[in-house]
């Protein structure tokens, strides 16, 4: 039976014992977990198969296994974003501002870690390894609790990571993992605020909309994307295909990938064609409102659909991409506010009043232009990882790297000085 408060109690204390940690022992520790990922894969590989074979079984989306699937490839990936955060500076200690007051008390803002962190979270794999690797290197103390649907996987890479920190001389009790899967477990956690600084829930609106009604701690929300591109009339047309075709196919089963295109009218009836034979080659079904449907056919066979109720409200994870004409820039900025989650929106473009309009008055973590917006990823941003991407707006917002798992505390120093 897991014992969720001696979990916090442990992670508390190894959270202060970071504090004495340097930075050459973190990063010795990342070099080792970037080599031993690559030295055991076999075995990180066999336990993720088991993972995909009971998923399988379940009848999961094939969306969701590939969300949970861990290959060679990217285990290598996982590996160079390990390396590339071992030569990001260390942002504990940084001094942000420093001044001498009139008194002559010496003032500076100075880094610190949040303390300790726990995330909740759904299939990625990667995210046991992202998380560990950023809470480390920005000396907080990490409890995992991964889904039912990564277990084998999770084991496997927590004792990798585990092994790493004991060889580093780091307490290996600074990143621990919820191994059951049992949901009340989920109903403590979120109610341990006397141990817990930080709470990331990474998956569904289910999971996110529970932390923020239950938790007692601050909780960090976001990585639920329904993101938008923009065709401007002004566009370069066959770039911008494949600006779209990128954002959507790439890897479509990620919250930067592309949910919703909105075309100008005047470029419309060149366009859509073209986007559209593009699109359906990689057969993403395109669910198009009654406008769209003036310049493409509905085939049931290619998959041009035509949209349903709330489907611009949808994020999709899949080869499905939601199409609206608009008759102006007004018109694309108001549905953009009226269906974005704030996550990723961007506009293709050739008129620089437009395109700074755009990034003026759309309020998201990640506004683009004449980009995919498959760039909202931390180590894409070169911030070494990212353990969420926040589409809030306090303490920290988009890919969350080493600076957003610190906050700050001021050090004053006098010559025994008192306020008269």
């Amino acid at each position: 039976m897991i014992d969720l408060q001696k979990i916090g109690q442990t992670a508390r204390n190894s959270a202060r014992k970071l504090s004495q940690i340097s930075t050459l022992q973190k990063n010795e520790f990342l070099a080792l977990m970037a080599e031993h990922l690559r030295y055991y894969s076999e075995t990180i590989l066999a336990a993720n198969q088991a993972d995909i074979k009971q998923a399988k079984s379940a009848g999961l989306n094939i969306a969701m296994i590939d969300r949970l699937m861990l290959t060679q490839v990217r285990l290598d990936g996982i590996s160079k974003d390990l390396e590339d955060l071992i030569a990001m500076p260390d942002p504990v200690g940084a001094i942000i501002e420093q001044k001498t007051l009139p008194n002559s008390l010496k003032a500076r803002r100075v880094r610190v870690p949040l303390g300790v962190m726990a995330v909740i979270y759904e299939a990625r794999p990667n995210v046991t390894v992202d998380i560990s690797a950023l809470g480390i290197k920005s000396g907080n103390a990490v409890i995992l609790r991964g889904g039912k649907e990564t277990l084998n996987s999770n084991k496997a890479l927590v004792q990798v990571i585990q092994d790493c920190l004991e060889v580093a001389h780091i307490p290996v009790e600074a990143v621990q993992f919820i191994d059951d899967p049992d949901r009340e477990l989920v109903n403590q956690l979120v109610r341990m605020d006397q141990y817990v600084d930080l709470l990331i829930p990474r998956g569904g609106n289910a999971l996110q909309d529970f932390c923020k009604a239950n938790a007692t701690m601050p909780v960090m929300t976001g990585g639920i994307g329904i993101c938008h591109l923009f065709v401007d009339e002004s566009a370069d047309l066959d770039k911008a295909v494949e600006v779209i075709h990128n954002a959507k196919v790439q890897r479509p089963s990620v919250c930067n990938a592309l949910d919703t295109l909105l075309v100008h009218t005047s470029v419309a009836r060149e366009f859509l064609p073209k986007v559209a034979e593009r699109l359906i080659q990689e057969k993403v079904q395109l669910k198009c409102d009654q406008n769209v449907l003036k310049y493409l056919e509905m085939d049931l066979e290619k998959g041009i659909l035509s949209a349903e109720d709330g489907d611009f409200d949808q994020e999709w994870l899949s080869l499905v991409l939601g199409i609206r004409v608009v008759d102006s820039i007004d018109a694309a900025i108001h549905h953009i506010h009226e269906h974005s989650t704030q996550h990723s929106d961007g506009i293709l473009t050739e008129n620089r009043e437009h395109a700074q309009r755009f990034v003026n008055e759309i309020d998201s973590a990640a506004v683009y232009v004449n980009a995919s917006t498959r760039f909202t990823d931390g180590a894409q941003l070169g911030l070494g990882g990212e353990v969420a991407v926040s589409t809030q707006k306090l303490h920290a917002r988009g890919p969350i790297g080493l600076e957003g798992l610190t906050t700050y505390k001021w050090v004053l120093e006098g010559e025994y000085t008192v306020r008269p």
